[in-house]
């Protein structure tokens, strides 16, 4: 997905006008809780990393400034400073303050663009802001407000705001800014997120065409994330791609016809979906809403009345190949497929014998609605131990279906109690044991049958 997404940046890219860009402007957060962590780094490491490899992207000619708050002084909602100003081409300035930058303090957000606007109003410019942010406003300002006089004010601006490990209905206020701002909200969970996001931004700007066209992609009824790819109509020439980020993509394009492919971005079996001949009008606006009507199938597993770790596959019915998959893990577990029919298999984990497989095929799947599938596994316990006399005798074990000849489980006894008898969780049945005796008692080997029952255990103990 990320190789994609940085693909499709650069396409953008090479889209853009020849003269020279309006300045990019970056408001950073150094908030104290920029030092959480995230799969074990800290945001701030990971921002800083991210940020830096982002502006080293950009083009030599691009204007980059910087603004950071948070980073001089513990609960202080004035502490905002431009670090950076707007002017400025140089790369390794900007990499250089981004490495200096300290988080100790407060999360100004509405102090912190009202500094850029205000530089903004006052050179006349107009540019791309970029707000990074792991937190909501903490000092009382209305960042959303802020934006919205801004631009009935006429100061000409795009705002772009990426949200790091937020949740929730945190980001409300923040997608409200960045829809005031004529920008996207960018969900980042991640470094991955967190770069797509970046890239994305740094590639829609203030210079981008006013006319644009519009895609939003909902599953059953709620905005989804996806990535959307437009191409010219009955060619496989790419034109521009975005992330939706479970808000509306804005794609700039000229007047025409279109084909598309939106592949969801989510823990499911979802297909991706082809809309051929979709229309830019000249004086654009053109819109597309994707549905992705989504079944849902909740898998439960039991072994003896008691939740059991199962592998789950879900398989269009007659392919080879999963729509879906994963483990219970003892619990319920939640799959999203395209609608239709399927074939729904479990194998219990944990648990041999002739039986651990459980399969049920034509199941249907409707879109919008949930169908349960639960199995009950079965198992007893087999002891199977080898002995000559008093002494434990080291030998390998082979258990097997008598039927087939098929080996179901197997193991090795050596000579300890700990694991002589050795213990095995099987399927009810009956099983032809094997005994393989090594080392100073190695001999022909002995086979004894052996049944096992629910919730008992079965000892079979071969004395040499």
């Amino acid at each position: 997905m990320r190789k994609q997404l940085i693909y499709l940046s650069l396409l953008i890219a090479s889209q853009c006008m020849a003269q020279a860009p309006s300045p990019i402007l970056f408001i950073y957060d150094a908030s104290g809780s920029m030092w959480q962590q995230i799969d074990g780094t800290t945001k701030k490491e990971l921002a800083q990393d991210v940020l830096t490899s982002t502006v080293g992207n950009l083009t030599q000619d691009q204007p980059i400034g910087l603004v950071a708050y948070g980073h001089r002084r513990k609960g202080d909602c004035a502490d905002v400073e431009t670090l950076v100003a707007s002017n400025n081409t140089s790369k390794q300035t900007v990499t250089n303050a981004i490495r200096s930058i300290n988080p100790i303090g407060k999360t100004p957000l509405a102090a912190s663009a009202k500094m850029v606007i205000d530089q903004l109003r006052t050179s006349g410019e107009k540019a791309t802001i970029i707000l990074i942010t792991d937190g909501i406003e903490s000092c009382d300002g209305d960042l959303c407000a802020v934006i919205q006089a801004a631009r009935a004010e006429g100061i000409e601006f795009r705002m772009h705001i990426v949200g790091f490990g937020l949740q929730g209905a945190d980001v409300e206020a923040l997608r409200c800014a960045a829809n005031a701002g004529d920008g996207q909200y960018y969900d980042a969970q991640n470094a991955d997120d967190l770069t797509a996001g970046l890239e994305q931004a740094t590639q829609t700007t203030v210079d981008d065409p006013a006319s644009n066209f519009t895609v939003f992609a909902i599953r059953n009824g709620q905005p989804m994330d996806a990535t959307v790819r437009v191409f010219r109509s009955g060619t496989e020439e790419l034109v521009t791609g975005q992330r939706i980020y479970r808000d509306t993509a804005h794609l700039f394009l000229p007047e025409g016809t279109y084909d598309m492919e939106v592949q969801p971005l989510v823990n499911s079996g979802l297909s991706v979906q082809k809309i051929q001949g979709v229309t830019q009008p000249a004086a654009g606006g053109g819109h597309q809403t994707i549905s992705f009507d989504a079944g849902k199938v909740v898998v439960v597993a039991y072994n003896n009345d008691e939740g059991w770790d199962a592998i789950v596959r879900i398989y269009p019915e007659g392919a080879n190949r999963t729509a879906a998959g994963g483990r219970t893990y003892g619990g319920e577990k939640e799959y999203e497929v395209d609608p239709g029919t399927y074939d729904i298999e479990l194998e219990a984990m944990r648990l041999d014998g002739m039986s651990k497989v459980f399969r049920e095929e034509g199941v249907q799947i409707v879109g919008g609605e949930t169908l349960q599938v639960k199995h009950r596994f079965a198992s007893g316990k087999a002891m199977i131990g080898v002995k000559k006399g008093s002494i434990l005798v080291d030998a390998v074990i082979s258990i097997r279906d008598p039927e087939t000849n098929t080996q179901v489980a197997g193991g090795r006894t050596y000579k300890s109690d700990s694991s002589n008898p050795k213990a095995f969780i099987l399927t009810p049945g009956t099983y032809s044991v094997t005994i393989n005796p090594l080392g100073e008692h190695v001999g022909p080997k002995q086979t004894k049958q052996l049944v096992v029952k629910q919730n008992e255990t079965a000892e079979l103990i071969i004395n040499l």
